[in-house]
């Protein structure tokens, strides 16, 4: 997982106001992605303390992941997400497309649990621009959400995180290139929107979320709320998904148990 380097600026824009659940819970997403990035100095490795997964049984932040599950848009219009909008299962992205391991994430277990959980309608998946390595990174979140307009922006996610495509910078004549591989029909076009002030409010309001919420580095996930820290593992992201839709299915069979007593009386 990579930190963030730079220094938050202030912002114009008024701040987004979250209840107590959510600041409860966005300090364990701080405190996930930190103890997933500390060094290890007891000289033994401990999944146990160093787990990069909230703890599914952590009865006492249910209210926290609760709010924090209300993040997910399920927006039918929103370009920066693919899988069914009623999926049982959202996995929140936060993510820099100079990050490193948001790029071995993208391209070792993305595919994966796109084939396995939203291919099957389990898992819907949205992203957050969350640039916070400076203004190449700034230039491609931007340049990612004016692809998006076009509905290109899963293959512009791609091309950029691509092996070796990092290295060849961010600059405005190869986010062209790249935006030319992914297929943008427009590319006039796709310099305007990637230049305007609709960009730089959708990035700044993904980024404010990213810091309201608590993430620290990237790639931060949430599913269904429970904060997952760094490129793990494909099993890791599994037992997650796997778990929150058993846990949004027995929801779902609550309330249908509900339903039925209620109309019984």
């Amino acid at each position: 997982m990579s930190k963030s380097t730079s220094s938050r600026k202030p912002s114009s824009r008024k701040p987004l106001v979250y209840g107590a659940g959510v600041v409860l819970a966005a300090a364990l997403l701080g405190f996930v992605s930190y103890r997933a990035t500390a060094p290890d100095h007891s000289g033994t490795s401990s999944s146990s303390s160093s787990s990069p997964v909230a703890d599914a049984t952590a009865d006492p932040d249910a209210d926290g992941y609760a709010e924090l599950a209300k993040l997910a848009r399920r927006d039918p219009g929103d370009k920066l997400a693919q899988g069914r909008v009623d999926a049982p299962v959202v996995l929140i992205e936060y993510a820099d497309f100079k990050c490193s391991y948001c790029g071995k994430f993208a391209r070792d277990t993305e595919p994966a649990l796109v084939k396995k959980y939203v291919d099957d309608g389990t898992l819907r998946i949205e992203w957050r621009n969350f640039p916070i390595f400076g203004a190449e990174s700034e230039a491609a979140a931007r340049a990612a959400w004016a692809a998006g307009q076009q509905g290109r922006f899963w293959e512009f996610h791609r091309a950029a995180y691509a092996e070796g495509a990092m290295e060849k910078g961010f600059g405005k004549d190869r986010l062209k290139e790249l935006a030319q591989q992914a297929g943008v029909p427009d590319l006039d076009r796709f310099v305007r929107d990637a230049d305007s002030a609709a960009a730089s409010a959708a990035v700044r309001k993904d980024q404010e979320q990213g810091y309201e919420i608590g993430a620290t580095s990237t790639p931060s996930f949430l599913i269904n709320g429970r904060p997952i820290a760094g490129a793990q593992p494909v099993e890791t992201f599994s037992q997650a998904i796997e778990a929150a839709a058993e846990e949004a299915r027995e929801t779902e069979d609550a309330k249908g148990g509900e339903g039925a007593e209620g109309s019984a009386k």
